[in-house]
């Protein structure tokens, strides 16, 4: 189940069966080599990404298809069906039985003052169906991706180094449907002792991003000691472990 909850392909299956297609970025195709795409059929903006990569590993964004650098693309995605950084490098065992792919997503956009700078995508700390936080990552396309957490009353927590070094009073637009979102992330981690939920809100809507096991592979220097505390307070390990 972890390994079909990681691939990007098959995971937005696994998701829709519990939240709902309502939710789900369209995908537009998938193939097993670059040269299989038949970019004629594509629209002129569309994201390309590798199913067997998390974060942003074998991702190219198409924001105009005449200008789209084909070569460079085929480079990184192939390079990506060639090995899995995330399981070879750094161990994330649900990723070592992922068929490799390449996918073709919708390009979705959202025109609202906090999202001028790119999606802000959203990440939220689950705990065996209960979302208990989630950390806001803004500015991506700056080069210097913000983080900070909040809890479900939207209050600054500060569970990582940039939280701790700002001011208790700091405040983010809160999304209209933070709350959806909240409830959706919880009903993705049922029955599971830990797991990131990455969602997007675009237009006001929430979208499903992808599942996580393993933030950062465990490597983040960014989480505090009490951080890692805290979360592990909160994990309960079934009886039959």
């Amino acid at each position: 189940m972890y390994t079909r909850m990681v691939d990007k392909i098959t995971a937005k299956e696994y998701a829709a069966e519990i939240i709902g297609k309502k939710y789900i970025i369209p995908t537009l195709g998938f193939w097993e080599h670059f040269d299989q795409i038949d970019f004629d059929t594509l629209p002129n903006q569309f994201v390309l990404k590798t199913n067997n990569s998390g974060g942003n590993l074998g991702v190219i964004v198409c924001t105009e298809k005449s200008k789209f650098d084909k070569k460079a693309a085929k480079s990184i995605l192939e390079k990506s069906l060639r090995r899995c950084v995330t399981y070879s490098i750094n161990r994330e065992w649900p990723y070592k039985d992922v068929k490799p792919m390449i996918m073709t997503e919708q390009y979705m956009s959202d025109d609202s003052e906090f999202n001028k700078g790119g999606l802000s995508d959203y990440k939220f700390t689950c705990f065996n169906g209960v979302a208990d936080n989630v950390m806001v990552c803004t500015d991506r396309a700056s080069g210097d991706t913000k983080f900070y957490f909040f809890d479900r009353e939207w209050n600054l927590m500060p569970l990582n180094v940039r939280g701790k070094n700002t001011d208790p009073s700091f405040k983010l637009p809160k999304p209209d449907c933070m709350d959806e979102m909240f409830e959706i992330a919880g009903k993705l981690s049922e029955g599971i002792p830990f797991l990131r939920v990455d969602l997007y809100c675009i237009n006001n809507r929430p979208y499903f991003g992808e599942t996580t096991f393993f933030p950062d592979s465990g490597f983040d220097p960014n989480i505090l000691p009490e951080t890692e505390k805290y979360f592990g307070k909160k994990i309960i390990l079934p009886n039959k472990l």
